[in-house]
């Protein structure tokens, strides 16, 4: 393919403004936390999407998908969720800055935006071309990455002076809006964030975040891709967020003081949601059900007691990480891919078998399901020099027992969304 510049022209007769690349997300531990006010440690991947932007002044914004071969103009007034999937990913950042404008306040943000330019321009609307290589739905956030692209590329043309976290919580209440997933903020936080060779604990409550050094020294991050490509949307995606906070809400009830999962034990976890069970068709985020088993196996207590327990495995990865503990940062892994596959059941057979065929091999440290679930990628950590012998063998087995053919990525960590000079 052309490179996007030349693209961009040969589609609109003249040059883009500028080009802006935004990278995919691995996330080593820390999996379903970031809505639950936990603990995530991502980091920015040689994945990525890459927008070409120009103005136009017609109040209409040309989006061109160079990789589906599809374009498509809009109005850049009354914009609503369209049919065509993509296309929300673009329009529902659009929103998110117009509305932005318009108020000067971004309401889930709740931090006031700079309003020093004129909002008509923005308005005028735009021409862009979008390409990327990001496998899709292989759990590596490409629309989390479309988002961060085209937020941070509006942002340079039109000189808005959005910082990286506004745009991040912008990024994701367009995601909840347009693309109606309930998401969480990491995706686009680490997009936006990433630095080369680092990961990023991003506390999801308070939003702080530190970056450290990871040292994989002999060892590579290799993602095993299951070739089920799951959508959020049709997935048990926002039915997992409304069980965790059905099961806050009924520890706030002994508990007062208890905000987030937080502040919660494994033992109020016990001794609150262990005899409790809400059935799946009648969830209601506004309304706590009546208690119906006596027993373990209730939903709720088995997603809330995933959640704690990872809240509390992030914390002591990091301390894994400063002390160059590669070994004990991999079991936890591990430790969070079992937890996944059997109290938060986001897991599936495709990913387990993956998990379970690499788990006793001595030259990986690590291994575990990434993403929301039901399909995508895992993520390992192999030591370079039984890379090849280990997706070799791997690719074999998974065609035999599953019969699909098995990609893999071998990633490196890079910078998060920067414009293309």
């Amino acid at each position: 393919m052309l490179a996007i510049r030349s693209q961009f022209l040969n589609h609109f007769n003249n040059p883009p403004s500028l080009v802006v690349k935004s990278p995919g997300r691995i996330n080593l531990i820390g999996e379903h936390t970031d809505y639950n006010h936990g603990f995530v440690l991502p980091a920015a991947i040689d994945k990525f999407i890459e927008v070409a932007i120009g103005k136009r002044n017609d109040g209409c914004i040309h989006m061109v998908a160079l990789d589906l071969g599809e374009s498509i103009i809009l109005p850049m007034h009354n914009l609503t969720p369209h049919a065509t999937q993509w296309v929300n990913y673009i329009i529902g950042v659009v929103d998110q800055a117009l509305n932005s404008l318009s108020s000067g306040e971004n309401k889930l943000a709740n931090t006031k935006m700079l309003t020093s330019i004129n909002d008509k321009d923005l308005a005028a609307g735009f021409n862009i071309c979008i390409h990327g290589n990001i496998p899709l739905g292989a759990g590596l956030s490409s629309s989390a990455a479309v988002e961060c692209a085209v937020l941070f590329a509006i942002n340079e043309l039109y000189q808005l002076s959005l910082t990286k976290m506004q745009m991040a919580l912008m990024a994701q209440a367009a995601e909840h809006k347009f693309a109606g997933v309930k998401c969480g903020l990491m995706d686009m936080f680490a997009s936006l964030h990433g630095q080369k060779n680092k990961v990023i604990l991003l506390d999801c409550d308070s939003l702080a975040f530190t970056y450290y050094p990871i040292e994989l020294k002999d060892y590579s991050i290799v993602l095993f891709d299951t070739q089920i490509k799951h959508a959020l949307v049709s997935s048990e995606y926002n039915t997992r967020r409304l069980e965790c906070e059905q099961g806050l809400k009924i520890i706030q009830e002994k508990y007062p003081n208890v905000k987030t999962f937080r502040d919660i034990s494994l033992e109020q976890v016990e001794e609150c949601l262990a005899s409790w069970d809400i059935p799946q068709n009648e969830m209601n985020v506004n309304k706590i059900q009546e208690k119906t088993t006596k027993d373990k196996n209730s939903k709720v207590y088995q997603r809330c007691k995933y959640v704690v327990e990872e809240i509390a495995r992030v914390q002591l990865a990091v301390l894994d990480l400063e002390k160059g503990d590669m070994q004990a940062f991999g079991k936890k892994m591990f430790a969070t891919h079992e937890g996944l596959s059997k109290l938060y059941e986001v897991s599936c057979p495709e990913l387990d078998f993956l998990v379970e065929a690499v788990a006793s091999n001595k030259n990986v440290l690590g291994a575990r399901m990434m993403g929301g679930g039901f399909g995508g990628c895992t993520i390992n950590i192999i030591k370079k020099t039984a890379v090849d012998q280990i997706t070799k063998e791997l690719t074999a087995h998974y065609a035999k027992a599953m019969h699909k053919e098995l990609a893999f990525y071998i990633t490196s960590i890079e910078e998060g969304t920067h414009l293309v000079a």
